[in-house]
């Protein structure tokens, strides 16, 4: 079994799901302001093996959409990570970068600082050559999360195959970061004397 890897920020901690996520995970899951660009709110019964397939990956993997809380200040706050996605996507293959966070925790930098750590962990102990993320072409919230990460839109798009075709949501956009654009964005380490 791989090590499992369990990112640290200055207020956050990205981690293993505890039993105790899977009903804040379920509130998350069933509220329409939350899941205002997926095409269906979760039940708790969907929301919970949901969970169990994220812990499943990570207990696989060492990685993958980790629980996020706030150090000392809320045990759960959503997921934040990185996945392969399966079923595949037009794009795939590929390591996305995602987050979901409970509505009350939103507007506080912590999806910015949860998804800076990820991208550590994928290009410096993952060493992946790229990492992208798409979402529904409305979603302008998720869109200014990639681009304060640094990732960027090129103009690609795609449907995606699990929303139905009627469906607003269905047209994606796709942001992209590679490895060497990423590390020329990082500040220079000090050299040890």
């Amino acid at each position: 079994m791989p090590s499992r890897i369990e990112p640290l920020t200055e207020r956050l901690l990205l981690r293993q799901w505890r039993a105790g996520d899977y009903e804040p995970f379920a509130r998350l899951n069933g509220d329409p302001v939350a899941m205002e660009y997926f095409p269906w709110l979760l039940d708790r019964d969907k929301s919970d093996a949901l969970a169990e397939k994220l812990r499943g990956r990570i207990e696989e993997q060492g990685w993958g959409f980790w629980a996020v809380e706030v150090r000392g200040v809320a045990p759960f706050i959503g997921f934040v990570g990185l996945n392969r996605p399966n079923p595949p996507v037009p794009i795939s293959p590929c390591v996305e970068i995602g987050w979901r966070l409970l509505p009350e925790y939103w507007g506080q930098g912590f999806a910015t600082e949860a998804a800076r750590a990820a991208l550590r962990v994928g290009f410096e102990e993952l060493h992946l050559d790229e990492i992208v993320s798409y979402t529904a072409t409305i979603n302008q919230r998720s869109q200014r999360v990639m681009q304060r990460i640094g990732m960027q839109y090129n103009g690609e798009q795609f449907d995606h195959p699990a929303v139905p075709e009627e469906s607003p949501l269905r047209e994606h956009v796709v942001y992209r970061l590679g490895r060497s654009t990423w590390e020329t964005s990082q500040p220079a380490k000090e050299a040890s004397t």
